[in-house]
């Protein structure tokens, strides 16, 4: 179970937001343009992996497993298994773990993982209600049974159900996303100044890495339909400004949240992949690894608190490394709300919490924000959910290539109260 497990390369596409409407691309559109682009610079070819898998939140009906779909249109072959994984926002991030078990358990030495969302193509559902009378109608037989079906519809039936809002609430507290992370903004005291001085900082933060070119091994350009090029994030905001946070009204808890559209992360699509390979399957292909996967965690705490997951998922990590949040060269803590990161900070400043929650003898310490999300994070990358976690991984390997540092942890807080997270070295 300690055999190492290798980072070959990795590619994802530019992740763009959702505007109006549908965005140009489906989401096997965008797995499949990243990673045929991935595998056309390896030295083996598509049908020698051992399998594909593929993380995936919300994959639309005709892509249900999607993890398949993709790995025919790459050219991996009839006889490579693809298969879909799905954690929430660590879709991808279960995606790799899932290669490394079977890695480590000998059924597979080559694998393509990652993940992919393309949330503008959320689906709007009919009610249940609108469900009944279709069902009633399908099931009448001659026009008097279907007039008579037809006399319980109300126009109002034709409301539609926005998809991405159900799928981004708690069914277990009946929260919203960001109304656990307003939890978390009262439960620390973080304000309002708080979320926007760190959400400027963020695209400040990727504006700098886009002009030093620091994406540039990673992206894949994708080319729409009607020849649009689509070459970076274009989620970024280079005006972002404390000004200009302040204006957006809270969007959760509008009497009394701090919570804005503009300190959260953007409801975004793309997609990223990893290549996973075992020691003797390095030798085999002359594979030049670009870092490794030392350890794993999931943790588990209150659906109404999941923000902090990263907290849970990393510290037990460290824990076994004998390590301080200090001996880590870089972190990557997904943001997929500025009081979410925040809050993960605080928790591990707060005795209380160390003690009380993570069993420790007192505060854990501080991190350096040198050292946290160093090109800036999913405030204005956007969160493609299904790929957040694998483009964590990712980038935190170049970033630590970049930079000289070797050891860094990648970490993401999951829907449903859950946190995952990954130690990395990079070669």
């Amino acid at each position: 179970m300690n055999e190492p497990i290798y980072v070959i390369d990795g590619a994802r596409t530019p992740f763009l937001k959702a505007r109006s409407g549908p965005g140009p691309f489906a989401a096997a559109d965008l797995a499949t343009a990243a990673g045929s682009a991935l595998l056309l610079r390896q030295p083996f070819a598509p049908d020698q992996l051992d399998e594909v898998i593929l993380g995936c939140a919300s994959p639309s009906p005709d892509e249900v497993n999607i993890g398949r779909v993709v790995a025919l249109r790459m050219g991996c072959g009839l006889k490579v298994p693809g298969w879909t994984v799905m954690r929430n926002c660590a879709s991808g991030m279960q995606a790799l773990d899932s290669a490394i078990a079977n890695i480590r358990s000998g059924r597979s030495q080559l694998v393509l993982a990652g993940g992919v969302d393309a949330l503008s193509r959320a689906p709007l559902l009919f009610s249940d209600e609108m469900v009944r009378v279709f069902a009633g109608w399908m099931a009448a037989r001659g026009w008097g049974a279907r007039l008579a079906a037809l006399k319980g519809f109300r126009l109002k039936h034709l409301a539609p159900v926005i998809g991405i809002m159900k799928g981004l609430t708690d069914p277990i507290v009946g929260q919203l996303m960001g109304q656990t992370a307003e939890n978390l903004a009262w439960k620390f005291g973080i304000t309002r100044q708080d979320m926007d001085a760190y959400a400027v900082e963020s695209h400040r933060r990727v504006a700098a890495a886009q002009d030093g070119g620091h994406f540039a091994a990673e992206l894949v350009p994708l080319i729409g339909s009607d020849g649009t090029v689509y070459g970076s994030d274009d989620g970024l905001r280079r005006d972002a400004s404390m000004a200009g946070m302040g204006k957006p009204k809270p969007f959760f808890d509008k009497k009394y949240g701090r919570v804005t559209a503009a300190n959260s992360s953007q409801i975004t699509d793309g997609a990223t992949w990893l290549v996973l390979a075992s020691g003797p399957a390095v030798e085999r292909f002359g594979l030049q690894p670009i870092g490794r996967i030392v350890d794993s965690q999931w943790a588990g705490l209150e659906p109404g608190q999941m923000g902090l997951g990263p907290v849970h998922a990393a510290t037990p990590i460290l824990q076994r490394h004998g390590l301080g949040l200090d001996d880590v060269d870089l972190w990557e803590i997904n943001e997929a709300f500025a009081a979410q990161v925040i809050a993960c900070l605080r928790a591990w400043q707060d005795d209380e919490y160390c003690r009380e929650r993570l069993g420790l003898p007192g505060a854990l310490g501080a991190i350096d924000p040198a050292r946290l999300n160093v090109d800036g994070g999913a405030v204005a990358l956007g969160h493609p959910v299904g790929a957040s976690g694998a483009r964590i991984v990712l980038h935190l390997l170049q970033a630590l290539r970049r930079s000289g540092g070797r050891r860094g942890i990648a970490s993401i807080c999951i829907g449903g109260g859950q946190g995952g997270a990954m130690l990395v070295e990079a070669l």
